[in-house]
């Protein structure tokens, strides 16, 4: 097994093309063409995580955050990224990084956070929009279950939890087959009437290559009438936070006492008790400060995340409670979402969870 194989499970679980436009997410040092020896997770890749994985004999490291962030100009070893990079070029240790983009899916690094706290009813918090589109072709009656089908299993057709979805019309077309074609109906020369169905599929943009790659498969004329539209709707399935709901409603002084508890804290920074139950709970893994108020609009009762400056705690404004437990607290189990996802498709291959305990925040109490 190369590398490629793994960074292929990563990015049908987080593609690519939902990373931020300042993120660097992917492979960062290595090739993927390399047969890989082994796989350690973790969220941050530091010189002493790379050393880590040469002594276990891996030369992969999969991290949250990307040891690369903003470019790099001399490597001297004079920081911390310098000195990560230099130990993994030395060392030929592959460096893949899997941050926004895992942030934005529905089943990444929040839902993790969510699993903690039993949320149940979990949405995305904030949306994206411009990331879908829709698929119209025309296609005779008989072959119109055959293409759905290849549209279906190419990724298009999925709207929420909801998969194999289209709509079909009932149509007719016509076309006049040219010399040198070969027409699936119809004769040359001849103006050629045929009863068709419309197919209409949603899917996500960056599959688009796969889903026309379907349709000219499967679809049995020489030359396919399509239409591709992008759509400004909201993909319900991707976008930044994660709302949901406690089973039972817990008083505030409860509710953070067993947040306390199921991340390890020694603190959580937060706003003034409100004096109310918390039931809807909204969060952030890391810096989440930006979503303060779309928590607030969706009726959340308190907002978790980190990073928050003092004067964005005012943002609250007695409307909601805002708890920073800490960045690397709040996304400490993503490596552990890694590590699952990583098993099961690679069941008897070493996927390690790093040793090295890479938060630099420390607590003086």
């Amino acid at each position: 097994m190369n590398i490629n194989n793994i960074i292929q499970v990563l990015e049908q679980l987080a593609p690519p093309a939902l990373q931020e436009s300042y993120d660097n997410a992917g492979l960062i040092t290595g090739s993927p063409s390399w047969e890989c020896t082994g796989i350690v997770c973790t969220l941050d890749a530091t010189e002493a995580v790379i050393l880590e994985a040469k002594e276990k004999g891996c030369n992969l490291v999969v991290a949250h955050h990307p040891i690369v962030f903003g470019g790099i100009k001399k490597l001297n070893g004079k920081n911390y990224v310098e000195k990560a990079v230099i130990a993994a070029i030395k060392n030929d240790i592959a460096i893949y990084a899997i941050h926004t983009n895992l942030d934005n899916v529905i089943n990444g690094v929040n839902n993790r956070i969510a699993d903690k706290l039993g949320l149940i009813n979990r949405k995305i918090l904030a949306p994206k929009a411009g990331l879908l589109m829709k698929l119209y072709s025309f296609v005779p009656h008989a072959q119109a279950e055959k293409l759905r089908n290849a549209l279906f299993a190419a990724g298009a057709g999925d709207i929420g939890k909801y998969s194999h979805c289209s709509f079909s019309a009932e149509g007719t077309g016509s076309f006049r087959a040219g010399e040198g074609t070969n027409p699936h109906v119809g004769e040359i020369g001849t103006t050629h009437f045929e009863p068709e169905t419309k197919v209409e599929v949603i899917f996500p943009a960056w599959r688009q290559q796969q889903v026309l790659a379907a349709l000219f498969e499967a679809h049995p004329y020489e030359e396919v009438a399509y239409d591709l539209v992008s759509l400004s709707n909201d993909y319900q399935d991707v976008g930044s936070g994660l709302i949901g709901e406690l089973p039972e409603a817990m008083d505030e002084i409860f509710f953070l006492e067993m947040l306390k508890t199921s991340f390890d804290l020694k603190i959580i920074r937060h706003t003034p008790f409100l004096g109310k139950k918390i039931k809807k709970v909204a969060l952030c893994g890391g810096s989440g400060s930006f979503l303060t108020g779309k928590a607030v609009s969706k009726g959340a009762d308190i907002y978790i995340s980190a990073d928050f400056k003092y004067h964005e705690f005012f943002d609250a404004n007695d409307r909601i409670l805002i708890a920073d437990i800490g960045h690397w607290e709040s996304e400490q189990y993503t490596t552990d979402l890694l590590i699952d996802v990583l098993q099961a498709k690679f069941p008897t291959f070493a996927v390690l969870k790093s040793g090295v305990k890479t938060n630099v925040v420390n607590y003086f109490t």
